[in-house]
């Protein structure tokens, strides 16, 4: 009953529908109002005839004749009389089988069912609620923060304005809640002044709008918002934002970090509780045509070999892996380590390392650009907008990147990286299957602005994909737990766990991680001690905590067969080096 009070209240708290309800009310007004005609009109045609009934008689027969059932118990025998009851047929069933069903439907049975669903909506969190994450959005980003948040176990809530999308959001096992984004009561409502974060992740301008008032309600609580130009920065800090995301910039930092320069050797990705993580190509090297047992890299320059990639695949370090001359080493060390890594093996170029080519110029485009420039690494751009392009700068060539003459002209043939920036992921994987047959052997690094489309820029032939929406999840879980962020590639993470009770007492040789779950431990911590890279030999405590790297994949085969509900807490991947 209190289900059904809940939703009249919902149905009736709108205009619209009151303003339906009032239209049939006068359309059931009319139609009594023609019944009793009807009624008084047989009553004097019977009377011509020479017969008396009673008014419920000419009620009943008024009735009949209109619904149609026509029992025929009661008939005129005049002319006048049997006309009389030919238009009060056909005004039954055009009232009563026509206009009656589809008014019905249209104003009151349709809005009935649409209350019934807005009130299965959800419109406020429990009172109990705290510690939980609102993400003021419902777009491919949010989203995918949400599925993260499930993942890591952080309380979540999407709040919306649009009851539709609240409801499909809802149904499809969301946690959600309709309400206004731009009023106090919407964030009473998702309990914001006991949540963690509040992240804004409309445009600038709407966004502004969410900050000031989430401020307003719950000043204590961080609010954070995604900007799309470097110009609402300011604005967005002044309307209550203590962190302002600009994805665009962030994105353009990520895979320009990811391009290899032959003079700097290493390329470090992420600097990360007192070691580092690297990739470096086996080609320059004499580690090509090696197994990875036979380059004794561990006991030689006190390096871990945590994977492989091989194409755009991800391989775990295994001992009995072959070195090709296309491989790239996921090296785990200090920096001096590395640096002595790179002195000891890698051969100098013989010349100026060529250009790397990068497919748009907007503002991923520009960042990428800013950050080869901080790397002294060359490059050049191929852009179609003339405004986009620094004039007499001859870096840029002006033109589409889909046309060879113009790709050769900006050195295809001679780059050994592309990176492919556009924010349209129909035309990046375009990009990428074209220049992958044009050149099979270059690497190919492809942003990706949805989830879904990850999948496909790697099957064109992408190297590495990096994604907006999954860069935002990773950002936010870094505010939620500073410091803890490496961002390599869409499904690469990395995650710290305590030593499960299973592998205490045990070693890293005995324990059969790498050889049960794929993935890898590429460092052991023990308070603010670090051993990097962890003895094989090495007695598991209680007291520590393990540093692993592995797909995502890799990740929940370890939780399921080491931790089991062990909660693990997630270094997982981000944009901070």
């Amino acid at each position: 009953m209190k289900f059904i009070f809940s939703q009249m209240a919902f149905f009736m708290a709108l205009e619209s529908n009151r303003r339906n309800m009032r239209f049939m009310l006068r359309f059931a007004l009319f139609t009594v109002a023609l019944i009793f005609v009807y009624s008084l009109i047989f009553h004097n045609i019977m009377g011509l005839e020479g017969r008396e009934y009673s008014m419920l008689t000419g009620l009943y027969w008024t009735m009949t004749v209109m619904s149609t059932l026509g029992f025929g118990d009661i008939t005129f025998t005049s002319d006048l009389g049997m006309m009389f009851s030919i238009l009060v047929l056909l005004s039954g069933i055009i009232l009563f089988m026509l206009v009656l069903p589809f008014t019905f439907i249209r104003f009151v049975y349709s809005p009935w069912l649409e209350a019934q669903s807005k009130a299965k909506t959800p419109r406020e969190l429990p009172k109990d609620s705290a510690g939980h994450v609102i993400i003021v959005g419902t777009d491919s980003v949010a989203l995918s923060l949400a599925l993260r948040c499930e993942h890591y176990e952080i309380p979540y809530v999407l709040l919306t304005e649009n009851s539709g999308e609240a409801l499909s959001l809802y149904d499809r096992g969301y946690n959600v809640v309709f309400g206004e984004t731009d009023s106090i009561s919407g964030y009473a409502a998702v309990r914001a002044e006991k949540a963690a974060l509040i992240l804004a992740l409309h445009d600038d301008l709407k966004n502004t709008n969410i900050a000031s008032t989430a401020h307003e309600y719950s000043p204590d609580t961080i609010v954070a918002a995604s900007a799309n130009n470097e110009t609402a920065t300011e604005i967005l800090r002044l309307a209550g934002c203590q962190h302002v995301l600009h994805f665009p910039h962030m994105l353009g930092e990520s895979l320009a970090r990811r391009v290899f320069s032959a003079e700097s050797g290493s390329n470090i990705i992420v600097r990360f509780e007192g070691f580092c993580i690297a990739e470096s190509p086996a080609s320059g090297t004499a580690l090509a045509g090696k197994r990875l047992r036979d380059t004794d890299l561990r006991s030689r320059f006190s390096l871990n070999v945590a994977g492989i990639w091989q194409g755009k695949e991800y391989l775990p370090a295994k001992p009995d892996m072959l070195l090709e001359d296309g491989s790239i080493l996921l090296l785990v060390g200090t920096a001096d380590k590395l640096a002595n890594y790179d002195r000891t093996l890698r051969r100098q170029p013989d010349g100026p390392a060529s250009p790397t080519l990068i497919l748009g110029g907007g503002r991923v485009g520009g960042t990428v650009v800013r950050t080869l420039e901080r790397r002294k690494i060359p490059y050049r751009v191929v852009e179609q907008k003339e405004a986009l392009i620094p004039k007499n700068d001859p870096r840029y060539i002006h033109g589409d990147a889909a046309d060879i003459a113009t790709l050769r002209e900006a050195g295809l043939d001679e780059t050994q990286n592309v990176i492919v920036t556009t924010h349209n992921d129909d035309l990046n994987i375009y990009l990428t299957i074209y220049c992958r047959k044009l050149r099979p052997d270059i690497k190919i690094i492809s942003r990706a602005t949805l989830d879904r489309n990850v999948p496909s820029l790697y099957d064109a032939g992408a190297n590495l994909v990096m994604s907006q929406a999954g860069l935002t999840a990773d950002t936010v879980i870094n505010l939620l737990k500073p410091g803890r962020v490496i961002m390599f590639s869409e499904g690469l993470n990395i995650f710290r766990v305590p030593v499960p009770p299973i592998l205490i007492g045990q070693t890293l040789k005995t324990s059969g991680i790498r050889q049960n779950t794929d993935c890898n431990v590429i460092a052991v911590q023990a308070g603010k001690k670090v051993s990097v890279p962890p003895d094989p030999a090495r007695t598991l405590a209680a007291d520590e905590e393990l540093i692993l790297i592995g797909t995502a994949e890799a990740e929940t085969h370890f939780m399921r067969i080491y931790t089991k509900a062990q909660k693990v807490e997630p270094i997982t991947t981000g944009f901070l080096r």
